[in-house]
């Protein structure tokens, strides 16, 4: 199967990143390097890092950028050990970098990997298969409790109760081995009259692929690294899909832009927290009508942008 992905926000993303032909650049989702062409092919003396854990992904990105080579490097890791790998490589510093968070349209349309509930396939969603925890292990072994906690602050269903209460029930007759087996005990834990637009499975299906891969987590943990590691007047870039992601996004946004801990009274501040920066977008940048027409998966994208003081 080809490793098609749709570039979501590409022109305002390569538009926001403002890449200098001399600069050094960090794609930490590679995909199909729709985004990473745009900016290798921008480069003259620079150099383009980019990184994915997907071993799919990597086989297409380092054809798709060969015309590119000497002013790439492809690596194979979860960009929440980009830095340190940088560092190890002698890089001190970015000028720019990219998050483009959402799963690809190859791996979601790859019955095989598990992330839809459009395919009957085995539960996997690991993003990178080299990881033991599978979405199936998830399903079959965690406690009644985190089951719960995890489509309730993860998928944000307002069934999350009685559907972790139906998966321990079917499960304590049958391991739940494929994606269809739990879409159908998802359909049945929801009330017919209470389902909303859309398929009843998608927000435990995104809870699950949340927790296999520590989505949030990661973004969590690696965000600060990577604004300290940008340049003066260098930028990152994120694109994300839901608001979970957003959330940590614009919050450590906000903090690096004003980190000041001092109380609201304090006529001076005496924190000594200074700046790093500024949020360039105060509101998300959105997909445009033309996008939308061309590839309804973009319709949840945000785009948020801060740059280095």
């Amino acid at each position: 199967m080809e490793f098609n992905h749709y570039s979501v926000m590409l022109t305002e993303t390569i538009e926001e990143l403002s890449v200098k032909p001399g600069g050094v650049y960090v794609d930490g989702t590679l995909g199909g390097a729709g985004h990473s062409s745009r900016i290798a092919g921008k480069l003259k003396t620079g150099h383009l890092y980019g990184f994915d854990q997907d071993e799919d992904a990597i086989r297409t990105a380092s054809e798709r950028l060969k015309e590119y080579a000497p002013n790439v490097t492809i690596i194979r890791d979860n960009f929440r050990n980009a830095v340190a790998r940088l560092k190890e490589l002698g890089v001190n510093g970015a000028d720019g970098i990219l998050l483009d968070l959402g799963v690809s349209s190859y791996q979601l349309d790859n019955a095989e990997r598990g992330f839809s509930y459009r395919y009957d396939a085995p539960l996997d969603m690991r993003m990178d298969r080299r990881q033991t925890l599978t979405a199936e292990e998830i399903v079959n072994s965690y406690p009644e409790s985190e089951l719960y906690r995890i489509i309730r602050d993860y998928g944000e269903d307002g069934f999350a109760k009685n559907i972790a209460k139906h998966i321990v029930a079917e499960r304590s007759k049958k391991k739940i081995e494929t994606t269809f087996e739990l879409s159908d005990i998802i359909h049945a834990a929801i009330p017919a009259k209470m389902r909303k637009k859309g398929h009843p499975a998608k927000q435990t299906f995104q809870a699950i692929r949340i927790e296999c891969n520590s989505e949030l987590k990661v973004l969590e943990e690696s965000l600060g690294e990577m604004i300290d590691f940008l340049n003066p007047g260098g930028r990152i870039c994120i694109i994300t899909f839901h608001s979970l992601e957003d959330r940590i996004v614009k919050n450590i946004f906000r903090k690096s832009e004003n980190p000041c801990t001092c109380p609201p009274e304090f006529p001076v501040c005496v924190c000594g927290k200074k700046p790093l920066g500024r949020c360039v977008t105060r509101k998300p940048i959105t997909p445009s009508e033309k996008e939308l027409g061309e590839n309804s998966r973009s319709a949840s994208a945000k785009l948020r942008v801060f740059e280095r003081e």
